[in-house]
C-alpha cells in the first residue's frame, strides 16, 4: 500500500498541510480549521492530561501532552499516521467493509481480515513503546536525562531519536488508530432509522463505550460480530470503492460510516459528519475513545512493570508523562 513519508518535526509547516489534506478525508480531524477541530488531540488530552481533570499521579503534565496529543500549529505523535500513513488502512482501521449482499465485492473475511490486521498493528506498537522505553534508564537504573526532550522538543516520523520521543512516537501511532476504529467503524453506530439500511446506511452495533475486543492485554480473539469500518483508497472518495458499471453501486465507503468531525471541547457538540449526526453516534464515538485511549495507557503502564518491574516500570512511567523527570521521577 502506497504511503506519503516524510521527516516531520511537531511544528512542521510541511507536515500541517498533508495532515490538513488528508485528515480532511479520513480520520478524526488532526488540526484546528478546514472543517477540523483536532479531534485527536483533544480526545487524547481529555482522556490523559492532567488539566484534564485525569486523576492519577501519572497524567500526561502540560510539556509531555503537547508533544503527545499535539497543540495548535502542531500535530504531535498521535497526528503522525495522517502525515506518514495516509492511505495505510491498519494505522487507521480502515477497509473492514461487508455487507451481506449478492456480489458484495470483498468478503467478510477479506473485511475481518483488515480489520485484524488494524488490532495487530496496535499490539505491535505497544510491544515497540515497551522495548524503546528501555533507554529511559542508564544502566544504574537511573533516568537518562540525555534521552529526555527539555529543551528541544520532539521530532516525529524522522526516525528514532530519545527515548522519550521514540515511546510518545509508539504509543502516539497506536492511539492514533485505537481512536481511530470508534470514528471508521460501526462499534458505536446506530443507523438512520428514516433510510433503508444499505452502503449508505449500514447497520450498527449501537453500543457504548471501549470495545473489549481492542483490549490489548489478552490474546486477539475473533473479530466481533458484524463490525465493520469503511472502504477509503484514494482521493476524491466518490472515484474509489464504487463497483460495476457506475458509482450507483459501491461499497460501504468511509465517508458513509465515519464520525471524524464534531465539536469536543469545551463540551461536546455538534456532529459534523451525516454518520456522526444520527442518534448520538458522534458523542458516543468520542466518549469511547477517550476511555480507550485511557485505557491503553494503563495497558502501557501495566506492560512496562511487567517487562521491566516495579521499580524500574514506575520511573518509566513517570519519565514518559512527567516534563522533568530527572527530578520528578525518583
Amino acid at each position: 500500500m502506497h504511503s506519503v513519508k516524510r521527516s516531520m518535526t511537531t511544528g512542521s509547516a510541511a507536515g500541517i498541510l498533508v495532515a490538513a489534506l488528508a485528515a480532511s478525508a479520513f480520520a478524526f480531524g488532526t488540526i484546528h480549521g478546514l472543517g477540523q477541530n483536532a479531534e485527536h488531540e483533544r480526545i487524547t488530552r481529555h482522556a490523559l492530561a492532567c488539566a484534564s481533570g485525569f486523576e492519577s499521579a501519572n497524567c500526561f503534565q502540560r510539556g509531555s501532552i503537547d508533544m503527545l496529543a499535539g497543540k495548535k500549529g502542531t500535530v504531535g505523535a498521535v497526528g503522525l499516521p495522517d502525515v506518514t500513513m495516509i492511505t495505510d488502512p491498519k494505522a487507521h482501521c480502515d477497509m473492514g467493509d461487508y455487507l451481506d449482499v449478492p456480489g458484495y465485492p470483498q468478503s467478510k473475511a477479506a473485511a475481518n481480515a483488515h480489520l485484524a490486521e488494524c488490532r495487530a498493528w496496535m499490539a505491535a506498537k505497544l510491544d515497540e513503546a515497551v522495548r524503546d522505553a528501555a533507554a529511559l534508564l542508564n544502566s544504574r537504573g537511573k533516568i537518562d536525562d540525555s534521552q529526555i526532550p527539555t529543551m528541544i522538543s520532539c521530532s516525529f516520523g524522522s526516525g528514532k531519536g530519545r527515548a522519550k520521543c521514540n515511546v510518545l512516537e509508539d504509543f502516539g501511532i497506536l492511539l492514533h488508530a485505537s481512536e481511530d476504529f470508534y470514528s471508521h467503524t460501526n462499534w458505536v453506530d446506530r443507523s438512520d432509522p428514516s433510510a433503508p439500511i444499505g452502503p449508505e446506511n449500514p447497520p450498527g452495533l449501537g453500543n457504548s463505550g471501549p470495545s473489549p475486543w481492542l483490549d490489548l492485554r489478552d490474546p486477539a480473539s475473533r473479530v466481533p460480530a458484524g463490525l465493520i469500518s469503511g472502504c477509503f483508497k484514494l482521493l476524491p472518495e466518490s472515484k474509489f470503492c464504487n463497483y460495476g458499471p457506475s458509482d450507483k453501486l459501491h461499497r460501504v465507503k468511509h465517508e458513509y460510516l465515519n464520525k471524524d468531525k464534531g465539536q469536543i471541547d469545551p463540551r461536546f457538540g455538534e456532529a459534523g459528519t451525516t454518520r456522526g449526526s444520527v442518534d448520538g453516534n458522534f458523542r458516543r464515538a468520542v466518549e469511547a475513545a477517550i476511555a480507550d485511549t485511557r485505557d491503553k495507557w494503563a495497558t502501557l503502564s501495566e506492560a512496562l512493570v511487567s517487562t521491566y518491574g516495579a521499580e524500574r516500570g514506575a520511573k518509566m512511567i513517570c519519565a514518559i508523562s512527567h516534563d522533568r523527570p530527572a527530578k520528578d521521577c525518583k
